[in-house]
């Protein structure tokens, strides 16, 4: 569940975000029905209130022990790769050389260049863009290279080959990502769904090389396959959103395979979380139980789930960025203990460590401490 933190880490005021609690902007809200997930124990996670008797799931409170709170660093760490430093940001924009090197390899020119909210960014700079042919490109408090462009001038296939040149531009500078932000329509302009991430690659080894390398299977759903820049994945769906996501994550539990499906759901973050959209956030997170529910009844005697976050992102803050969060861990399955309180793990690098044991795979010098033994029946 992409950026659905439980509440600010010790350490959040350095990032700015003392008091954040995404879920605590969301739960009490209305629109939040979340049956499923509560029965498992989410609100019996040390520090969130209002557990019920004996939860279906164990669970624990997840920290992240890398220098970051964006999705890049978030996802490594669950895989098993903590980063000591966190990617560089831009918050003055991209240097004169970064951006004139960019225009000459992909021969356009560029607006904006500095951070902005995406859907702020194309209202002010849509029309000068259509009128020029310019790409707009922005970036956040996250380390990322944007690029904004209308699909009726600039068609998906070019502003893909511009990512991909930008891409490789920005490796030697560390960028996490670089993304694609097409939009269409008449002003204010809409975004389209056609987004796409080109990540850097892990500079080691995650849990998904592991597991490929040993010969099962790795299916990424949602952005998974970009945020690891297809590094250890075997099969990859591509989403537009949680619910295909999810649509895809029920089917996938009718298959039988060995390994892992790892599923991104990122309308959590992306639509709602960086638009401080509060009630869409709850309502989105009501989605995710119902289709949850269905999702469970598909289950077969040896799968484990685990549902957790990458960061937070509090919708009911002054601030449209990520937040520096602790993470839910919700693990289950017919082999696992109910109601097993793991407490508060350092790292959220013990996911991979769980997953690479349950998987019978080495850990082979990737992060993470494994709480298997303490969940098995």
């Amino acid at each position: 569940m992409d950026s659905f933190g439980i509440g600010a880490m010790p350490d959040a005021v350095k990032w700015g975000d003392e008091g954040s609690n995404t879920l605590e902007a969301i739960r009490f809200l209305p629109e939040f029905d979340c049956p499923n997930l509560t029965s498992l124990g989410l609100f019996n996670i040390d520090g969130v209130s209002g557990g019920v008797v004996n939860p279906k799931a164990s669970y624990a409170k997840m920290a992240e022990a890398s220098m970051g709170k964006d999705t890049t660093i978030g996802h490594w760490e669950i895989a098993g790769l903590i980063s000591d430093k966190p990617l560089p940001t831009f918050p003055n924009g991209f240097s004169d050389d970064i951006i004139s090197e960019f225009e000459n390899k992909v021969g356009r020119k560029t607006l904006c260049n500095k951070p902005y909210s995406g859907t702020e960014v194309i209202k002010d700079y849509g029309r000068e863009h259509i009128e020029t042919g310019a790409l707009i490109v922005y970036t956040s408090a996250d380390s990322v290279f944007q690029i904004a462009a209308h699909e009726d001038v600039v068609p998906l296939d070019e502003l893909y080959r511009c990512c991909e040149v930008a891409r490789e531009i920005l490796n030697k500078y560390g960028v996490g990502r670089v993304i694609a932000r097409p939009f269409s329509g008449d002003y204010p302009f809409v975004r389209t769904a056609n987004r796409h991430d080109y990540s850097l690659v892990p500079p080691a080894k995650t849990m998904l090389n592991l597991i490929s390398e040993s010969g099962q299977e790795v299916v990424a759903v949602g952005k998974i396959n970009d945020i690891f820049a297809g590094s250890g994945v075997t099969q990859s769906y591509r989403t537009k959103g949680n619910n295909e996501g999810l649509d895809i994550t029920i089917k996938l539990a009718d298959n039988s395979f060995e390994g892992l499906c790892f599923v991104n759901l990122v309308d959590f973050d992306s639509a709602y979380g960086h638009r401080n959209d509060a009630k869409g956030y709850a309502n989105a997170a009501t989605e995710f139980d119902k289709k949850l529910g269905e999702f469970m009844t598909r289950l077969k005697k040896d799968d484990v789930v685990i549902i957790t976050a990458d960061h937070g992102c509090d919708p009911s803050t002054p601030s449209t960025d990520h937040s520096r969060e602790y993470t839910p861990m919700l693990i289950f399955g017919d082999g696992i203990k109910n109601g097993v309180n793991l407490g508060v793990c350092s790292t959220f690098a013990d996911i991979s460590a769980t997953v690479l044991s349950y998987l019978g795979v080495p850990q082979n010098g990737t992060a993470g401490k494994s709480f298997l033994s303490d969940i098995l029946k």
